[in-house]
C-alpha cells in the first residue's frame, strides 16, 4: 500500500485495487481522446504533407526563376559582346580605308573575321540561353499552378480540420485534466510503465479487462488460476503474451 495526495493536500493510503481503478480510468480517458483524433481522421497528415508540398514547390519556383534570372544576364552580356565586336568591325573597316601595305589590311581583315565569328558565337549562345528560359519559364508556369492548386487544397483542409478542433477543443482539454487528476494520484512508475505499454501497443490500449477468458487486447486465452488472482486486484498482473495490464471485466460494469 501506497500514499497519494487528498484535495486537500494531505496523504492518504490507497490500495493496489484503487490503483488498478486508476490505471483503468486513466486507459478510459486516453480511449476518449484517441476517439476524438480518429475524428480528425487523416486530416492533420494530409494538411502537413500540403504544407510540406508547398514549401518544396515554393523553394523549387524560386530556385528557376532565380536560373532564369542568371540565363537573362548572361544573354544581355553576350548582347553587349555582340555591340562591342559590331564597334570594332566598324572601326577595323575604317581603318582598312587608311592602310598603307596590304599586310596592315590582311591584318585587320583578320580581326574583321574574328569579330564576326565572336558575333554569330554570341548569337548562337543567345539562341540557347533563349531556349533555355523558355522551357524553365514553361516549368515555372506549371509548378505555380500546381503550387496555386494546393494552395486552394491547403485552405479548405485546414477549414475543415479547423472546424473539427473547434468542436473538440473543449472536450479535449477536459480529459486531458482528467488525466492530468488520475496521474497526480498513481506513483510515477506506474504512469510510466503505462505509457510503455500503451506506445507499444497497436491498439493505444495498456489496460485490458479479461473477456469471455481470454485477454482484451490480444484475446489469448488465460488459465483460470490467473483469472482468479485478476478478480482478487491484489498486485498487478500483466498478459503473458502482450504484456498489457489485466482486470477483471468487473471494472468497467462499475462506471
Amino acid at each position: 500500500m501506497t500514499d497519494t495526495l487528498n484535495k486537500d493536500g494531505k496523504h492518504v493510503d490507497i490500495t493496489m485495487e484503487q490503483k488498478l481503478r486508476f490505471l483503468y480510468d486513466l486507459q478510459m480517458v486516453d480511449s476518449e481522446i484517441n476517439k476524438i483524433s480518429m475524428l480528425r481522421g487523416e486530416l492533420p497528415l494530409e494538411v502537413q504533407d500540403l504544407e510540406d508540398e508547398l514549401a518544396g514547390l515554393s523553394t523549387r519556383i524560386e530556385n528557376l526563376k532565380t536560373e532564369v534570372k542568371e540565363l537573362e544576364q548572361v544573354a544581355s552580356n553576350k548582347k553587349n559582346e555582340i555591340i562591342n565586336s559590331q564597334l570594332l568591325i566598324k572601326k577595323y573597316q575604317d581603318q582598312q580605308n587608311n592602310v598603307r601595305n596590304n599586310r596592315e589590311f590582311d591584318s585587320l581583315s583578320k580581326e574583321i573575321e574574328f569579330q564576326t565569328l565572336e558575333i554569330q558565337l554570341c548569337e548562337k549562345r543567345i539562341r540557347e540561353f533563349t531556349t533555355d528560359i523558355e522551357k524553365k519559364n514553361e516549368i515555372i508556369a506549371s509548378a505555380q499552378k500546381t503550387f496555386d492548386e494546393r494552395s486552394d487544397d491547403l485552405v479548405h483542409k485546414q477549414k475543415e480540420l479547423n472546424s473539427i478542433v473547434s468542436e473538440t477543443e473543449l472536450e479535449e482539454k477536459r480529459l486531458h485534466d482528467k488525466i492530468e487528476e488520475i496521474e497526480s494520484n498513481i506513483d510515477e512508475r506506474y504512469v510510466l510503465a503505462y505509457r510503455r505499454i500503451k506506445s507499444n501497443a497497436r491498439n493505444g490500449l495498456a489496460v485490458v479487462t479479461v473477456q469471455r477468458d481470454a485477454c482484451g487486447g490480444c484475446f489469448n486465452k488465460i488459465p483460470p488460476q490467473r483469472q482468479v488472482d485478476i478478480r482478487a486486484r491484489k498486485r498487478i498482473i500483466v498478459c503473458e503474451y502482450c504484456g498489457r495490464i489485466l482486470v477483471d471485466a468487473g471494472f468497467g460494469e462499475e462506471i
